[in-house]
Formats: structure tokens, sequence, C-alpha cells
């Protein structure tokens, strides 16, 4: 347990936050929330030590330990990536060399019965007492286990930590953190430099964590599953809900026209009592009345309605130029660098319209496909542009390819052509960009305002076939929601690199799958996906149980506990399989009714008055069509699998 009282923090006379308040106990899981620069990375800084508030106190038991992760990567790594690990354990290893001391003074004496020699007993059963409460004996394995939920492979463990990228040895400082077991923990972005498989580790770790744990994330999905509890900072304030972030959003909005709603009530009844006071102010014989209703108005508390920071970047996409069916054709393209093997083989068809997600672990070579695709890099094979696509390309350090001594506006200006130029201000005004913000250089932006600059360059030509490599790093909530409504509308083809399931749902009809240096598709959005995955997943346990039915002697091993589990994981992935064909079914029916609709009006003799003239309708129509045709398709994948697995049950 911790709390902050009455704290505030200020840079250059103007405070960041003040007067805030909270307590946090063990089990705790907080969120902190709230739009870039509202302060949520000073408050974990305030709460480690790091910094220290103009006023308030920060109350933290003596013997409470910290584990925090800040967005940057401080330390600097130069061990092997398992050695580097091992330091969470320097405490343990440090009473393991005075435990052998001690007990080597021991085996030397023979003075049984001296003080000094109980004592020396005494400090050795202390000592050994920690070790069994923390757990020593334990670390390589424990060790072992964060680095591979962290995306790690056994063959890294050895290498040095020198030769892994900033994202990588960031998390290396996670998995150190993590393995001290902190009584606090703090984390601050933990997902920036997580892929999909590693974020929902960590998700199942901290769910599972004693301690208490606060953290910062722009990872909707991710606060879900981890947090129960919300702290909104904002306008300098803070607000405590005791729900995930989903459930905040809800009751904030509650919140908000509560307060409107008492504030109008109150208003009302203020201009009736005016009204009574102004009508009989001069009458004698009301004096009395007059003068109580003035003394009520004075006593009235008056509803004062929160402030709200609704400043969000406003945009949509160029409608995209036409182009030919398919967008790119890939035939055996590959990459190595030097003898390593990126990618290899890779065969496949992006078709106009198309949205893919580029999903997988870091460094399986999704950005280099990107590259590849955008031909910045050489590479075996093919890739081949369809007819008239023209790319607008996100790179994933974006904010590094600017050129810092430029301004923001000189940024814009320099890209743009033709008429666009007379938008300039227009368009940096709809990324929040001000007019007095505009002639800011960009080496003195924040991370968020580069994503924005970064991203209203992509609208200064009108393109048919978007790559955005991890567009929403730097983002928060409204602005990467607004980033997504906009890519939605987008009417042209879409490559998306992402490791943020939220962002992606519904985002997206295609995943591409990098592993092993190849690629592997499916159809859907990121949780379709996900649910794939799973059942490969319980596929390959259930062959690894068949095979591993008699142990090392040839002795049968009893398999009653274990065929009792699978049938429960058979189970549940039935139900799963279930509700997601109840699901498809739902959306086909509405999808039949909606093409039903549209139908009716194009046999109607009136359709001109309909909206059909500018080809708007008709590409909808077909789009909706083909959509149709695709949701069948995977409903009848779907039920194959349930078949499949109900016969597997009935095994």
């Amino acid at each position: 347990m911790f709390s902050l009282s009455n704290t505030s923090v200020q840079f250059n006379g103007i405070f960041l936050f003040s007067g805030v308040s909270f307590l946090a106990n063990d089990g705790d899981r907080i969120g902190l929330v709230g739009k870039n620069g509202a302060g949520k990375s000073t408050i974990l800084k305030v709460i480690s030590g790091e910094l220290s508030p103009e006023s308030g106190d920060v109350s933290i038991p003596a013997d409470s330990t910290i584990g925090y992760l800040p967005q940057e990567l401080r330390c600097h790594h130069t061990k092997t990536v398992f050695q580097e690990a091992m330091e969470a354990y320097a405490d343990i290893i440090e009473l393991e060399k005075k435990s052998e001391e001690i007990a080597e003074q021991i085996a030397n004496r023979n003075d049984y019965h001296s003080d000094s020699y109980m004592q020396l007993i005494t400090d050795l059963s202390e000592i050994n007492d920690k070790l069994s409460v923390l757990g020593g004996h334990k670390r390589e394995a424990e060790t072992e286990k964060v680095l591979l939920g962290l995306g790690f492979l056994r063959e890294d463990f050895h290498k040095s930590s020198l030769t892994f990228s900033g994202g990588w040895r960031m998390r290396i400082e996670l998995a150190i953190i993590l393995l001290k077991r902190p009584d606090i923990l703090l984390l601050d972005e933990p997902t920036n430099h997580l892929d999909i498989e590693a974020i929902q580790w960590l998700e199942e770790f901290l769910s599972a964590f004693p301690g208490t744990v606060i953290l910062v994330s722009h990872d909707r999905a991710f606060l879900d599953n981890v947090t129960n509890r919300t702290i909104e900072i904002t306008m300098g304030r803070i607000y405590d809900y005791p729900v995930s972030y989903s459930d905040y959003v809800e009751l904030r909005q509650e919140r908000l026209q509560t307060m409107i709603a008492a504030q109008n009530n109150q208003q009302h009844e203020i201009e009736r009592i005016e009204r009574f006071i102004e009508r009989f102010r001069y009458k004698a014989s009301k004096a009395k009345q007059v003068q109580s209703r003035a003394k009520l108005l004075g006593k009235i508390d008056m509803v004062e309605v929160d402030e709200s920071d609704n400043s969000a970047i406003r945009f949509s996409f160029p409608p995209a130029p036409p182009c030919g069916k398919i967008a790119l054709e890939a035939e055996k393209a590959g990459k190595h660098y030097g003898e390593k093997k990126v990618l290899e083989n890779l065969d496949f068809v992006v078709n106009s319209g198309d949205k893919i997600a580029f999903v997988g672990r870091n460094g399986e070579g999704k950005t280099t496909l990107a590259r590849m695709i955008l031909r910045e890099i050489e590479h075996e094979g093919s890739i081949n542009r369809g007819h008239n696509v023209i790319i607008g390309y996100y790179a994933q350090n974006q904010d590094e390819l600017l050129n810092p001594e430029q301004t923001v506006f000189e940024t814009i200006d320099y890209a743009a052509v033709g008429e666009i130029r007379k938008k300039i201000r227009a368009i940096l005004g709809s990324f929040l960009f001000s007019d007095d913000e505009i002639d800011k250089k960009v080496k003195v932006l924040s991370g968020g305002e580069k994503s924005r600059l970064a991203l209203a360059r992509l609208l200064l030509e009108p393109v048919n076939l978007l790559v955005l490599d991890e567009p929403t790093n730097h983002l928060d909530m409204r602005s990467k929601d607004i980033l997504k409504s906009a890519l939605i509308k987008f009417d042209g083809t879409l490559i998306l690199v992402s490791h943020d399931r939220d962002f992606l749902q519904g985002l997206t009809n295609k995943v591409f799958e990098f592993r092993n240096h190849r690629i592997r598709q499916y159809f859907g959005d990121v949780y379709d996906f996900l649910e794939s995955r799973k059942l490969e997943s319980l596929r390959q346990l259930e062959k690894a149980a068949e095979s591993a039915k008699k142990d090392s002697a040839g002795k049968q091993v009893s398999t009653t506990k274990q065929n009792y589990e699978d049938r429960k994981a058979l189970d549940r992935e039935i139900r799963k399989m279930r509700t997601r064909i109840e699901k498809m079914e739902h959306n086909i029916a509405n999808m039949e009714a909606e093409i039903a609709e549209m139908t009716e009006v194009l046999s109607n003799p009136d359709a001109e008055n309909a909206g059909l003239n500018d080809g708007s309708f008709f590409r909808d129509y077909n789009h909706k069509k083909a959509e149709l045709e695709h949701l069948i398709e995977e409903w009848g994948k779907l039920s194959e699998d349930e078949h499949k697995l109900l016969r597997q049950k009935g095994n």
C-alpha cells in the first residue's frame, strides 16, 4: 500500500497537475490514462522517486520495493541475455555468498556453546529463511520462463545483449524487473516493443502478480485485460474509477451527463429565484419573501461541470485513385543479410481493396517486407505492383526520418506540391498544430507530435496503397480511434504492421503471420487469427500428448487426469467455436438484409434520386457482395472445424 497526498508538479512555472491524491492497495492494477502530456509518466516518476514533487507527500512503506520501467532505455547491457536477466537475483546471490561464508566459519569452529557461535547459527538460519521465501533455488527456471514469455528463443540466451536492437534490450530490462518481483510495479508503455504473443504472456503474468501494478498504456485491449482500476489525468486533476478502461469510458460519459443535467437544473432554479426577486423587489408586502430568496441564492453551491480536453486530430484520407484489380504480386521473394536469412520463398497476391495486418514476433521480417514493397532495399525474387498503384508509407522510425532542423510548417511545405500547398495550415490545424506551433522545430517536438506530423504528410498526395508500420506507437487513445476510423473509410488497399489488437480489430480482412522466414495467410481480423492459432496449438498439444503416453522406461503412464484436462480444453474450444459461428451467422444475416435493401433501390425506377450517379453506391454494393461471399466462406471453414472438434470429442 502507498499513497500520494496533495501532490503537485510544475515545469517552468506551469503546473502539470496540482493537488493529486490517491491510495493504492496490494492487488490494485491501475491504468493511468489521459492525453499525451497530461502527466501520466510524470506521476510514475514521482512514485518511483526519480522526481520530487513541488508540494505534497508520497508515502511508501520503508520495506516496499519498486520496479520501474521507463519509456526510454537507460541501461546499457553488455553481458549475455541470460546473464543480464539473472542480475534480477543479485540480492539472492549476495545472500548465498553470505550463507556459504557463515557455513564455512561454523565448520572451522568447535566452541559450540559460545555466544558468537550461536549468533552464527542464528544468522545462517535467518539467511536461509530469506532464501527460501525469495525462491532463489528456482531462479534459473524462472529466468528461462520469463525470457521465453517475452519472446526470446533459447538460442538467444547466450548471445551478447549488444547484438540486439533497442526494443529487444527493453525486453531484457522488463525481464529483470519482473523477475525481481517488486511490491510496486510501475510500467510506462510496456507493450511498445512487444509483439502480440509477448503482450498476451505479459497480461497473464500481471494478472497473477500479487503486488500493486500501475501502468501507462495506449493499448485498450491490454488495459482491459490487466487493470481493475482506472485513474484519468485531465486538465491538471485526476478522477478515480474502480473499473478497467472500457467500463471507465462508459462511466465517465455517464458522470459528465449527470453533472450537465444537475447544472442545467440548478441554473433553471436560479433563474426562477432571480425572476421572483426582480418581480417583487419593490413590493413591501413581499419584502420578507424577497429577502429569504436572496439569502437562499447566496447559499447555493454552484454545480461545476468538469472541463474536458476534447482536442483530437481530425482528418480523412483523400479518395484513392483508380488502379488495377491486383495491387501487389510476389513470387519467390526473399531477403538475406549476409548469412542471416530473414525471409524466403514468399508467394502472395494482394488484391485492390484488401486490408491486411502484418503480425508476428519482432525480427521476423514484417518491416523488411514493407521496405521490399517500397523498393527501399534489394531482395531476391520479385514483388510487382499493379497498374497505377501509388504507395503512401509511414515508417516505424518515421520520427527519425524527419529533418530536425526544419519547422513543422517547413516539413509539410517542402513535401507539398500544387494546389495542396494552399491547405497546409488547415491540414496542420487538423493535426493539432496551432498557428503558434507551426514554427516549432521538429527537434523539440514530442514523440506524439512527430507521429502526428508524419501522418499529416500522408495527406499531401492521393494514394491507393497505404503501408503503415506501427503508426499508433505515440498516439493517445482518441487519436488512435480517429486514425482507425479514417482507415476504415479509406477506399484503397491497406497494409498495416501493428501489435495493437484493439486497433486492428475490425480494420483488416486478412492477416499475414510472419514465422520461420515465411508468411501464412489467415482470413478475418486479428481476433479470428488468434482463435485460429489457439486451435492449432490445441491440436499440437494433443499430438504431443499422444506421443508421450509412455515414460522413459517404457511403462504406460496413467492418462486419466490428462484426458480429463484435454476434454475440458476441448469443451472450451467447442464453446468458443460455437460462439464465433453464431456471431458469423448474425453478420451474414445483417449483410444479406443490407444487400436486399440495396437491390431494391437498384430496381426502383426512381433510382436516379437515390444517389447512384456518383458511382459510390455501386462500389459499396459490390463491396458488400464480396464481403458476404467472404463471410460465407469463413462460416463454412468454422463449421468444418466445429465438426472436427465434435468428432474428436466423440472419439
